[in-house]
């Protein structure tokens, strides 16, 4: 029988070229949480336990796709975000972390006052969706809003409508590009009190420092963005919310932290006003807040 702490040595040793120490325990962590159905907390206060026999073979099979550096969320099938549980595949990005701050900002500034519809339901969309972490979060957490997502990957609204349905919301979900938003202008659309999206961002020198389970695995078109225009989507999507946003509306985005300035300018460009650039938990310009 191996023990929780075999397991824990034969990750590290079969991964060391691949993540540092701490990453490649938290996945060791999360892959002994998903198989033995043991607590994060029992995991690590009990590592000469035995691990059950019927998780062992499974234990080698996840190792060998690991090697490969495939995200292990990919591999489980599920990740965490928000609190919540989501299933992820290859058509949609892993959520981070620094998109919980996001959706953080988003609520604080609804719970806090800053922001408010009256006596309309609120409205907001969220653009580029990919697994709905985001619009499902809001959901989940403002109960009494009308959330729109949008996509333009059929694979992608597939596993969001999937995820809405486990996490038991109503989620309105479009198939549109962004870049084509003329199609999101119906006749009767009513505009939005809140836009917020994560849009590709990733340029070319991004990527030659991305690790390869990014780049090799995640789904290119949610990630990266041509050369020459790195902000083509912010600018699609700031034109667009410029238009459909209420008056005294707010924009949210994830950015790319090497061109915080220069999406700020955009912004202001497209007669934006109170701008907020905020850093992440790492310490990164990661995160815009606007009003129209």
């Amino acid at each position: 029988m191996k023990t929780i702490k075999d397991v824990f040595l034969s990750f590290q040793h079969a991964l060391e070229t691949l993540y540092d120490a701490q990453e490649t325990g938290s996945i060791t962590l999360m892959v002994l949480e998903e198989l033995t159905g043991m607590t994060r907390a029992r995991i690590k206060a009990f590592p000469e336990d035995d691990v059950p026999a019927d998780a062992i073979e499974k234990l080698i099979a996840i190792l060998e796709e690991l090697k490969t550096g495939k995200p292990v969320q990919y591999i489980l099938g599920t990740t965490e975000f928000y609190g919540l549980n989501f299933l992820v595949n290859p058509a949609v990005l892993i959520p981070r972390p620094e998109t919980e701050e996001l959706v953080e900002w988003v609520l604080r500034s609804v719970s806090s006052g800053q922001f408010t519809a009256g006596n309309r339901q609120l409205s907001i969309l969220d653009i580029g969706t990919g697994s709905g972490c985001i619009a499902i979060s809001l959901k989940k957490n403002l109960p009494d809003a009308k959330i729109t997502a949008i996509d333009i990957s059929t694979n992608a609204l597939h596993t969001a409508k999937q995820n809405a349905v486990i996490n038991e919301v109503e989620v309105e979900f479009i198939e549109v590009d962004i870049l084509q938003s003329q199609k999101l202008k119906m006749e009767g659309q009513k505009k939005f009190d809140i836009i917020i999206s994560n849009p590709p961002y990733v340029t070319l020198e991004d990527k030659l420092q991305m690790h390869q389970n990014v780049t090799g695995f995640e789904p290119h078109t949610a990630l990266f963005v041509p050369e020459h225009d790195p902000l083509i989507f912010y600018k699609a999507i700031a034109g667009f919310a410029a238009e459909q946003l209420e008056d005294n509306g707010l924009l949210f985005f994830e950015i790319n932290e090497n061109y915080g300035r220069e999406t700020v300018e955009l912004l202001i460009h497209k007669i934006f006003t109170n701008i907020e650039l905020r850093q992440d938990m790492s310490g990164r310009d990661r995160m815009i807040k606007a009003v129209k």
